[in-house]
């Protein structure tokens, strides 16, 4: 592998040569910004900023693209997208490590993390959206077509920044689009290194990556030649970038964040569920939109299964990315250590009992330990909120229906799950959540075949599936009377 950052003698850092591709070229410019490693809290690279020029020429390339890259079959663009997936399988172990160092997970995660982004656009290259005839008489035709947009405009989150830009490149390039995408700022070194790979499978122009910080974002958002964002990431910045597309009415997909509550069943077997529920909420830790938020369990149960996840998180090793062993890692970034910290002091303040909190590495990381709480009032903030990393709410009820009520409490949507082991009991309680995506004994569970998404503050669109490739299309009618 091979993630050494170079030091040129102008003393400004780089990693590996990376630069923003704009119209199939790498661009190189001058200004540039620190990336830092989650688990020492120091630079350890830089990235450019785009300016507005930058986005223009990225915008005008798109665009000179489109027509040709939109009129090609189906099978075609499929066909570079599949030749596009091997040569990032072929670096997946560098493009991995480089994922684990800048979003702070263990290698392992990172290198996972990058197939398991391939494998997504591998199953979307699989699916097809096709015409279909509404109507064939005498007198009349009627035909509904899947149309591509035009420049689509690509926002990923910091928490996976490998699978949140392959689920962004995949069914964009497939439906006919070209696509300009912009990681976080925390996070745009894997960006990069994808868009230098790309470059040399896809036309110019078809695929462009700048990298910078908000202005880049509220650019692109207001941008009257984009046709389509499509954004991962927090429910505030959603609500920015809805209010900021609005005057030029882009089509959107929002996938936001969630507050996912889980209902433990009174039938639920601890000896054999605990693991997976304690990893539902604390994989890549607790730094998942769809990951359980917070659980309510029986009374009859809240003891022992209390102890059971203590005795769980005690084996858990947190460390830096390239430790062997590790299974969790730093959060992120300050800003979201910062926000863990607060709702873990304020639901402490309001009474609640931390009865498990796990060691951290002696590190300026930026480490929150493993923190497991009991007896929380409902309205703490980390019950109402979403705490996105390590801190977990276990919460008591004594009646099934009260515990749906309280899941149901929220102005999230995104998910929630069931779990126990008669099956018909648990699905007929998942039905009953009010959320884009109900699991059983899982949380969560995605393939590039379902659809995913949320409702209420959780988001718009779905992300995967038919129905998520058709977020990436216009509906066109060909309606024609017969002669």
């Amino acid at each position: 592998m091979n993630i050494q950052t170079t030091v040129p003698e102008n003393g400004q850092r780089a990693h590996d040569g990376l630069a923003m591709v704009i119209g199939g070229k790498l661009r190189q410019i001058n200004n540039s910004f620190d990336v830092l490693d989650p688990a020492t809290g120091q630079a350890f690279a830089s990235a450019p900023e785009a300016s507005q020029q930058d986005l223009d020429d990225a915008v005008a390339a798109a665009e000179a693209a489109f027509p040709a890259w939109a009129a090609m079959p189906w099978s075609d663009r499929r066909a570079l997208v599949l030749k596009f997936c091997d040569a990032v399988a072929a670096e997946a172990d560098d493009i991995g490590a480089l994922v684990a160092q800048e979003a702070g997970k263990p290698l392992a995660k990172g290198i996972g993390e990058t197939n398991g982004g391939l494998f997504f656009v591998r199953g979307f290259a699989n699916l097809e959206l096709k015409s279909e005839v509404l109507r064939d008489t005498d007198n009349q035709y009627v035909r509904v077509e899947k149309r591509p947009i035009g420049v689509v405009g690509a926002i990923t989150a910091w928490n996976y920044p490998a699978l949140l830009a392959l689920w962004k490149i995949g069914p964009a390039l497939l439906t006919g689009n070209t696509l300009i995408l912009k990681p976080a700022p925390s996070t745009p070194l894997t960006a990069l290194r994808l868009g230098k790979i790309a470059k040399n499978i896809f036309p110019a122009g078809v695929i462009n990556v700048l990298t910078g910080g908000d202005d880049l974002g509220r650019w692109m958002t207001a941008h009257d030649r984009i046709g389509k964002i499509a954004f991962t990431g927090s429910v505030d910045t959603g609500k920015a970038i809805m209010a900021n597309a609005a005057p030029t009415l882009k089509r959107l997909t929002l996938e936001l964040g969630g507050n996912d509550a889980a209902i433990i069943m009174p039938d639920f077997d601890i000896n054999t569920q605990a693991e997976e529920l304690f990893w539902a909420g604390f994989a890549n830790n607790g730094q998942v939109c769809a990951c359980m938020k917070r659980a309510y369990v029986p009374s009859e149960l809240y003891e022992a299964l209390c102890s059971r996840l203590a005795a769980i998180a005690a084996n858990v090793k947190m460390g830096p990315w390239n430790e062997p062993d590790v299974e969790l890692g730093p959060l992120q970034n300050r800003q979201q250590l910062d926000i863990v910290t607060e709702l873990v002091e304020d639901a402490i303040s309001r009474g609640a009992n931390a009865f498990f909190k796990g060691d951290v590495p002696q590190s300026p990381g930026f480490y929150h330990p493993v923190t497991l709480f009991r007896d929380v009032p409902d309205e703490a903030r980390i019950v109402r909120e979403e705490q996105f990393g390590p801190a977990l709410a276990f919460l008591k009820y004594h009646d099934l229906q009260d515990a749906i009520t309280r899941a149901n409490d929220t102005l999230y949507g995104l998910a929630g799950s069931v779990w126990g082991r008669n099956i018909d009991a648990a699905t007929a309680v998942a039905v009953r959540l009010q959320a884009g995506n109900v699991f059983v004994n899982q949380h969560p569970s995605m393939g590039p075949e379902i659809p995913y998404g949320g409702i209420r503050q959780s988001g718009l669109g779905v992300e995967c599936g038919v129905q998520g490739l058709s977020e990436y299309t216009n509906t066109v009618v060909v309606n024609i009377k017969k002669d």
